[in-house]
């Protein structure tokens, strides 16, 4: 009997528990990514801030999710991926836990800013990308999906639950669970979570035989010293600028419009905060099958074309948002919440694939890079959607000025060549 579940045991490869623990890390570290959508309306009922100073506090979380991904990557190379994502899942928890004994707006941009921004910029999806680029040759872009759709799932998980916490028990209670959720999964990842395979004695995963793929790689000199180079590097190819260009505009039409505004645009127009939370949730139960789709789709057809497709398609969603937007659920936003679903990051296997076969083994920096343009773009529409709320009370120009960046996206996506000699 030992004998044969020995033999079962070696028939899975290591790295397909790696990519589980990074699942269930990327659940945890959504907990609290969560929340702000869901809280607008009962921070700005209890301390009289407007939307558009909370939005702020958004903004700088998205921002530093985005431009601390670089470092972080680099300092996975020094460190090692246990060191640093447990590290940020404390980060995280701290941030949010902390929230309940804030009295003024500086406050907020502290926590949900500062700490978290960073807590969760260290684990974000150069996180994804580096596990599938360490750990896999074969299914590289099935695996970079079902990671991604993580955050989805996360979602899925949080918002019915934050919603319906601070229904009955005020926004603290929300706050506090999600600063649990990613405690507790700090012992997975310190247990669990191993650099290389060949740490372990392995190859990554479909490597064929003789490959060096999985190797430890051994860096020298300063985390942020390789991170900037790869920039500077990267930044003298138009595939990188056409790249950060479109996925700034795709952070602006989902973290940064819809699911920082949604619930709240949702409100307006007479929909019960629970509801519209609901339907954001949905969006991440349709993600998640869209991005494991598009990561497998990506193993099999051109990247490029999957992005136009995706930006297009997204793009048409939000023009017609506005009409579809009423006190209920009716079954025209069902269509646009699975659509949106089916495209939330759709974008990023894709993407990661292109920033692969451009930049090599420097490509998961590379990527967070161009996530960190994800994120900035996420932070001007966080702010300006709420500027344009506070103004014109209405979403709707936001809206529109987000559906008119998408076709721009298409046309950068478009313009991307291929460069089909990819380095080890």
């Amino acid at each position: 009997m030992t004998q044969i579940l020995e033999k079962k045991t070696v028939r899975l490869h290591r790295a397909w528990p790696v990519a589980a623990v990074g699942f269930i890390t990327l659940i945890g570290a959504a907990g609290f990514r969560s929340v702000p959508g869901v809280l607008l309306d009962p921070l700005h009922d209890e301390f009289g801030w407007s939307h558009a100073t909370i939005s702020a506090a958004v903004s700088i979380n998205l921002l530093l999710y985005g431009l601390i991904s670089p470092f972080a990557a680099a300092l996975m190379d020094r460190l090692g991926l246990r060191q640093v994502v447990s590290g940020a899942l404390l980060l995280i928890a701290l941030g949010s836990g902390l929230t309940v004994f804030m009295t003024e707006s500086w406050q907020l941009l502290i926590c949900w800013g500062l700490l978290v921004g960073i807590g969760t910029g260290s684990m974000s999806m150069t996180f994804v990308a580096t596990i599938t680029g360490r750990w896999f040759v074969a299914r590289r872009g099935l695996v970079t999906g079902i990671l991604t759709a993580a955050g989805a799932t996360g979602q899925l998980i949080f918002l019915p639950l934050i919603a319906a916490l601070a229904g009955a028990y005020g926004w603290r209670v929300p706050a506090l669970v999600a600063a649990g959720s990613a405690l507790v999964v700090i012992p997975l990842v310190l247990l669990f979570l191993r650099d290389y395979p060949s740490d372990v004695g392995l190859t990554a995963y479909g490597a064929p035989e003789g490959s060096t793929a999985g190797q430890r790689v051994e860096t020298t000199g300063s985390s942020a010293v390789r991170a900037v180079t790869a920039l500077w590097k990267a930044m003298h190819r138009p595939a990188f600028w056409l790249l950060a260009g479109g996925f700034a505009i795709c952070g602006a039409s989902t973290n940064g419009l819809i699911g920082t505004h949604f619930v709240t645009a949702a409100h307006d127009h007479g929909m019960p905060a629970t509801t519209a939370a609901s339907l954001l949730a949905l969006v991440g139960v349709f993600d998640v099958g869209g991005t494991i789709a598009s990561g497998w789709l990506t193993d099999r057809w051109d990247p490029r074309y999957l992005l136009i497709a995706y930006y297009s398609l997204r793009g048409l969603s939000l023009l017609v948002l506005p009409s579809l937007l009423g006190p209920s659920a009716q079954p025209s936003i069902w269509v646009f919440i699975i659509f949106y679903g089916l495209d939330w990051v759709a974008t990023v296997p894709p993407t990661v694939a292109l920033c692969r076969e451009w930049f090599g083994v420097d490509g998961p920096i590379v990527f967070g890079w161009v996530f960190a343009s994800h994120q900035i773009g996420a932070a001007f529409a966080a702010t300006g959607a709420g500027a344009i709320r506070d103004a014109q009370g209405t979403y709707n120009l936001a809206w529109y000025l987000a559906g008119g960046l998408c076709a721009a996206a298409a046309l950068m996506s478009a313009s991307v060549g291929r460069k089909l000699a990819v380095a080890a």
